[in-house]
């Protein structure tokens, strides 16, 4: 269950959440049949990426001390190499099926880029993970790019301004990157001698354990900054204020790792509090894109009914 990592894979589902909640609260329309596909070939993508960096690591050395990864436990870099390759394949028809049924390229080369910034991250011979860019690469891959080709495989067309603040697409997307961001910032922390001894300038290489420790409240109340800034400026209701609700995660993510940030042992577990409050922050997030349009239906449906009567 640690190789297989199954909490990880909110950070495929989240992107196509949260776009598509965007693009309801912005229509009012939403198809499930593209929801579904497109939420699988997501998790595949992520299968792809995690099973195929688990090769790439064990051919340069740096998960020798890694006993859940897949390659260890298995000792078949093949196998697990071409099971990664089969989800990507499967993943990528999934979306190219998608563009087929709107006779339109934008999604399936939104996620074309996606799938580059992630060979990028770790495949041969770039290995941009090992200059310390993951995080930067995570960024646009999970926030930007995920959530825009989410958006637009439900609304097929960009709106007006759709990436200005007045819109809720860019803090949305803004804050579903970061909040994955954190999720491979935080796992940097306990293998931070194995990346050191391998030549990987993770940013805990960088900065060293103490230095991550301080930047990661910084981080974290990013999101809240930019959730503000949404709302000022228009492209965010207040009702996505419901976020605030993750909050108490976030503190108890950086306290955690304040406190055990020199002990990898301890500190092993700060990628899972990542994740939570990557679950909580953007479930609130879609819930508060929605329920302007839930609410405004709901009393539509009550008027007419009074209207009936």
């Amino acid at each position: 269950m640690a190789a297989l990592k199954p909490p990880m894979y909110c950070v495929a589902i989240m992107p196509i959440c949260a776009g598509s909640a965007v693009a309801y609260a912005q229509t009012g329309t939403f198809y499930p049949g593209i929801f579904a596909v497109f939420v699988l070939s997501a998790v595949l993508l992520l299968v792809w990426e995690n099973l195929s960096n688990d090769v790439f690591d064990a051919a340069t050395g740096i998960d020798e001390n890694k006993h859940h990864s897949l390659v260890n436990l298995t000792h078949r870099p093949a196998l697990i190499f071409w099971l990664s390759n089969l989800c990507l394949l499967l993943g990528i028809a999934g979306i190219v099926a998608i563009a087929l049924w709107q006779q339109d390229p934008t999604v399936l080369q939104l996620v074309l880029a996606c799938c580059v910034l992630g060979y990028l991250y770790q495949g041969p011979p770039f290995r941009l993970g090992y200059q310390g860019l993951g995080e930067i690469l995570c960024f646009f891959s999970f926030g930007p790019l995920a959530v825009g080709a989410a958006y637009y495989a439900q609304a097929q067309s960009w709106q007006a301004q759709s990436w200005s603040w007045s819109q809720p697409l860019l803090p949305a997307a803004l804050i579903v990157g970061i909040a994955t961001t954190l999720v491979l910032f935080c796992s940097h922390f306990h293998q931070v001698e194995d990346d050191f001894k391998a030549g990987k300038k993770s940013p805990i290489v960088r900065l060293g354990t103490r230095g991550g420790a301080l930047l990661l409240p910084w981080a974290c109340g990013s999101v809240f900054v930019i959730l503000v800034g949404g709302i000022v400026r228009g492209g965010l209701p207040l009702s996505v204020l419901l976020i605030c609700g993750s909050i108490p995660v976030a503190v108890r993510l950086c306290r955690h790792v304040l406190w055990f940030h020199a002990q990898p042992e301890r500190v092993s577990n700060s990628k899972f509090l990542a994740i939570y409050f990557h679950f909580w922050s953007g479930l609130l997030l879609v819930l508060g894109l929605l329920l302007p349009g839930l609410w405004l239906s709901a009393s539509l449906s009550l008027g007419a009914g009074g209207v009936g009567l």
